[in-house]
């Protein structure tokens, strides 16, 4: 994200940042695993993680909806989806420009254009986040005059039932919205367990010792996709991400992970271009022989190569790679440049 410090909740922007991290290192992982053909160790905390890591990355995202969602829909649609419809289609063209060449030679030029042309139907790449979160905010508005229960319970049999059509769009909201609702109904909830964490460390301390020892059990005995569990583990999940970010929050000994949460869509949009060429060099050049090192490096490149385009066009004409132009916008045109979250 791309605000001052002044509107900031810190142990939101070290929640996010330990999301965005969470997510650059699956990617980074599985991608240089895949490559290599073997397992390394990061792959333990991959795993590790998964009942929680997007979870946490959409309760986090509807924590402040409800600031917003009882304005006219005008100004609704222009920050909550033509904001990241505009992301979504610049980001999209960028990583189709570097994929292209590899997809013509298997599918023809022919089947290149209708391929980018089915990602504005069904995600593509890294980038189906912000296809997603639009759509979430959509159906949290339309849905505003219902009982907020009749949502919750519909959202977590979704999540419970076993969908699995091959859509992006279909799966991830059954698995997913039942998270970002949760955020936007129960934030006040969230932000009393934030200060409890704040003010009662040690007991902050003893929860997430306990949720350490009940995720990883079920992680690795092979119970946490259950249907039911697999929803307990997310919420739990996201609850021990918002303990840890709100003890952190305590001091500034862990200031770059809060620094990647501030600049959060920025790391979402470029990690992949980092990614794959620190990943691609690695593995050709073969200095480091360890699965597990080469992903952690890959991982590092994937969070820091986009912070460091972002510091390089931040004051030049391709600010809009990161923030939004006027004219992408429902709003009357202005002078200023809306900020990527």
């Amino acid at each position: 994200m791309v605000h001052t410090q002044a509107d900031r909740v810190a142990w939101v922007d070290y929640a996010k940042g330990f999301c965005i991290i969470m997510v650059v290192m699956m990617h980074s992982t599985l991608g240089v695993e895949k490559a290599a053909g073997a397992e390394g160790w990061l792959h333990t905390f991959v795993e590790f993680a998964r009942p929680f890591r997007m979870p946490d990355f959409f309760l986090i995202a509807g924590l402040f909806l409800a600031r917003v969602i009882d304005r006219d829909w005008r100004t609704y649609l222009d920050k909550k989806v033509v904001h990241f419809a505009y992301f979504y289609v610049l980001w999209l063209t960028i990583q189709f420009a570097f994929k292209a060449p590899g997809i013509a030679a298997e599918v023809g030029v022919a089947g290149t254009i209708e391929a980018y042309a089915f990602a504005f139907v069904e995600p593509f790449g890294t980038i189906w986040f912000i296809y997603l979160l639009p759509i979430f905010f959509i159906v949290a508005k339309a849905t505003r005059g219902l009982p907020w229960w009749t949502v919750w319970i519909a959202g977590a049999l979704l999540q419970a039932a076993p969908i699995h059509t091959g859509s992006i769009i279909v799966d991830e909201f059954a698995s997913r919205f039942v998270f970002f609702y949760t955020g936007y109904i129960f934030a006040p909830q969230v932000f009393r367990i934030a200060d409890a964490a704040i003010d009662r460390g040690w007991l902050a301390g003893a929860f997430l010792v306990a949720w350490a020892l009940v995720n990883g059990f079920a992680v690795f005995g092979g119970f946490a996709d259950l249907p039911g569990l697999s929803l307990g583990l997310g919420l739990i999940g996201a609850v021990a991400v918002v303990s840890v970010s709100a003890l952190l929050s305590k001091s500034h000994l862990m200031e770059p992970i809060r620094y990647c949460g501030q600049h959060s869509i920025v790391i979402y949009l470029a990690f992949f271009l980092p990614m794959a060429v620190t990943r691609t060099v690695l593995l050709k050049v073969g200095i480091i022989g360890d699965i597990g090192t080469i992903s952690l490096i890959v991982t590092a490149a994937g969070v820091v190569g986009p912070l460091i385009l972002f510091w390089i066009v931040r004051g030049t004409w391709f600010r809009f790679l990161f923030r939004r132009p006027a004219w992408a916008t429902l709003q009357p045109r202005r002078q200023v440049l809306a900020p990527a979250e």
